[in-house]
């Protein structure tokens, strides 16, 4: 029979705003489950203190302790169960979600078209609507004309499902109207067409050295120098396995700097590379640091004995944790570019907030994005969700000086890293 509903995932609030909350999943188990929690925690920008996972390869039990954000009103911590129970696969879930995973046909891509006065802050501004609105950003052209008009283009997708109604469309542009004032000149939301597929085809490549640089193992020369107080911390990050202390599990023993989506990242690497997680303990963070014990299996089951697939796990835990996500400036001609870059989980799934992130960094830093897009980039091994933001120089950051690139990529990357 299952859970009743109201059991399957329980919140418990903090009394008071920005106290610890507690989170607990109750139910079947599911290739990648935890994966989807944390990248969903991730997503409504709740940052996990700790957290108890265990699991029987059937029924799983999930404890996560998070601190939210000031975003996260009564109405948010609804949505945020709703969504948590979305990906839960309780027999008893509501009737919405079970259409919603029995679907088979991809969820409808919308285009938001809108043209304004252009400013400081401007696209971080929206972004910030669309994320309080569950408005997924799957792809984004933003234009600035010789007049100081902006022409964006946002393809998005609706979590609740509910865009292809005129009352959820009218808020959008509503709450949009509201940001944008006096400065708005059109605003129009509808489903998205031809263009969707030419703005994939046709985004800008990225040279041979950008490329290397950006999707290198090891941190570049410039994100070098913008960590460098931190990076003597960061290299420290040690995992190790021990197939001794369980005589069905491989334990990995984890520890590393303390950082914004710590615990998605592992859980992304582990269902990408078809470790599961019997048990798993997150330990609060101590002067800066995390310990992470894991009880894994290899998806047929058996413990991970392989010497080079230990080493090829290690590897890609540590490079996880010491940059998940890449930040490089770069010069195209006369152009000064912002790239980042994340890797996309297996089912195709980007990293969730980077957009927000990067656009609240660069707005508190006063520098004007003249234009911006993202697309997908394969490489070799995996693939990569790529943001390029081109930069408008200025009087506070002129972009010709070295310190000045320095300053926008640690900030941006601290942004992105929590720090």
């Amino acid at each position: 029979m299952g859970l009743p509903n109201d059991d399957v995932v329980l919140i418990e609030k903090g009394k008071k705003p920005g106290e610890t909350c507690v989170i607990t999943i109750n139910c079947p188990d599911k290739t990648g489950l935890g994966c989807d929690l944390c990248r969903i925690i991730l997503e409504f920008g709740l940052y996990i203190t700790k957290g108890d996972v265990s699991t029987d390869g059937r029924w799983c039990y999930i404890v996560l302790w998070v601190i939210p954000d000031s975003t996260m009103t009564d109405e948010r911590w609804a949505s945020l169960e709703e969504r948590l129970l979305s990906v839960c696969p309780s027999c008893l879930a509501s009737f919405y979600y079970i259409q919603q995973s029995s679907c088979s046909t991809p969820t409808p891509v919308y285009l938001l078209k809108f043209c304004c006065l252009d400013r400081k802050g401007l696209l971080h501004d929206v972004t910030h609507v669309l994320f309080d609105l569950e408005l997924t950003i799957q792809r984004v052209k933003v234009m600035t004309t010789p007049d100081d008009k902006v022409m964006d283009l946002f393809f998005i997708t609706d979590t609740l499902e509910l865009l292809h109604t005129k009352k959820r469309r009218d808020e959008t542009c509503e709450r949009l109207d509201a940001v944008l004032g006096d400065s708005c000149i059109s605003c129009e939301l509808q489903l998205a067409g031809p263009e969707y597929e030419a703005l994939q085809n046709g985004a800008s490549a990225l040279t041979a050295a950008e490329s290397e640089e950006l999707f290198s193992c090891e941190l570049s020369e410039m994100e070098t120098h913008a960590v460098s107080p931190d990076l003597t911390k960061l290299k420290q990050a040690t995992v190790k396995i021990d197939n001794s202390l369980s005589p069905g599990h491989t334990l990995f023993q984890i520890r590393c700097v303390d950082q914004k989506g710590l615990l998605y990242d592992i859980m992304r690497t582990s269902k990408d590379c078809d470790v599961q997680i019997s048990y798993g303990r997150y330990s609060s963070s101590v002067k800066g640091y995390r310990d992470i014990d894991l009880f894994t299996v290899h998806k047929d089951g058996g413990k991970i004995k392989d010497p080079e697939k230990q080493n090829a796990l290690c590897a890609r835990l540590k490079v996880e944790m010491l940059h998940p996500l890449r930040v490089i400036i770069t010069n195209r001609g006369p152009d000064t570019e912002l790239l980042v870059a994340n890797p996309v989980e297996t089912s195709g799934k980007g990293r969730p907030r980077v957009f927000y992130d990067v656009t609240i960094a660069l707005k508190l830093l006063g520098i004007c994005i003249f234009s911006a897009e993202i697309w997908r980039h394969s490489t070799s091994d995996r693939q990569w969700e790529v943001y390029r933001f081109l930069l408008d120089d200025s009087c506070e950051f002129p972009l010709a000086s070295s310190g000045a690139k320095n300053q926008i990529v640690d900030r941006v990357r601290r942004t992105l890293m929590g720090w």
